[in-house]
C-alpha cells in the first residue's frame, strides 16, 4: 500500500467520520425538540387539568355554601314569623298596659 493509499483511507474515513458526527448532531437536534414539544404539551394539559379541577372544587363550594346560606335564610325567616305572632299575640296586653298607666286608678 502507498502513501497515497493511505493517504486517501485517511481522507474517507475523516469524511466517515464527519459524516457521522453530523448525523448525530441531527438526530441530536431532532430529539431535543421532539423532548421540548412534549414538555409543552404536558405542561398544556396539566395546566388544563388544573384548571377545570380549581373550576370544579369551586362549583361544589358554591353549591355548598349556597345550601347553607338558603337554610339559615330558611331558619332566621321562621325566627322572625315567630318573634312577629308572640308580638302579633302581646298586642292587646300592651295596648292594655299603656292605657292603664295613663289612667289614673
Amino acid at each position: 500500500m502507498g502513501m497515497a493509499e493511505v493517504l486517501r483511507s485517511i481522507k474517507n474515513a475523516e469524511q466517515v467520520a464527519e459524516k457521522r458526527l453530523s448525523d448525530a448532531q441531527d438526530e441530536t437536534s431532532k430529539i431535543m425538540a421532539d423532548a421540548r414539544r412534549n414538555a409543552s404539551e404536558l405542561i398544556t394539559e396539566a395546566t388544563e387539568d388544573s384548571v377545570n379541577n380549581t373550576k370544579s372544587t369551586m362549583d361544589k363550594a358554591r353549591k355548598t355554601a349556597n345550601k347553607d346560606a338558603d337554610k339559615v335564610k330558611s331558619e332566621g325567616a321562621k325566627g322572625i314569623e315567630s318573634i312577629g305572632s308572640t308580638a302579633n299575640g302581646r298586642k292587646g296586653d300592651a295596648v292594655q298596659l299603656i292605657i292603664d298607666s295613663l289612667m289614673p286608678q
